[in-house]
């Protein structure tokens, strides 16, 4: 789950430096769950003003590792980051508008899965993405297959 505790706690318990793009993104990054770096880079810059795309990064970076936040990468989607940490969840993304929805894992216990063969590997943390179309897309979908007439073209 996401900690809701202040960012500058957070940030202090990870022993990190308590800057306020730090707390501007942690914050962000709570608010708009799954958003790509340009996204928060959007929001970190109306909440405080001047702050550059590489701050930002710079401060993802930081943070996900010190695992305050989650860096997921969906194929063929820019990298993503969440405040859930910590308990082995997994996502739902949509092949038409690209949209992510958590999901709790299925069988409940990290690392979730086993693996046929592990290799030797202490497995620690698996990912698994649901790939599908969300019931928005869906609808769209239907909508638009049953109704082979309509068109989004306008006449003057």
């Amino acid at each position: 789950m996401v900690d809701m505790r202040e960012p500058e706690d957070l940030l202090r318990e990870a022993m990190l430096r308590v800057t306020r793009p730090r707390t501007a993104v942690l914050e962000a990054v709570r608010a708009h769950p799954h958003a790509d770096a340009d996204t928060i880079t959007g929001v970190v810059k109306a909440e405080i003003g001047t702050v550059s795309k590489q701050a930002v990064y710079d401060v993802l970076a930081a943070l996900t590792e010190a695992r305050l936040v989650r860096r997921i990468e969906p194929s063929g989607s820019p990298a993503r980051f969440e405040a859930r940490v910590g308990d082995n969840h997994h996502h739902l993304v949509c092949r038409s508008c690209g949209g992510i929805e958590d999901v709790d894992c299925a069988v409940g216990a990290a690392p979730c899965l086993a693996a046929s063969d592990d290799h030797g590997f202490t497995i620690d943390e698996a990912e698994v993405t649901y790939w599908g179309t969300c019931p928005a897309c869906t609808a769209k979908k239907t909508f638009t297959m049953e109704d082979p007439t309509r068109s989004n073209r306008t006449h003057g």
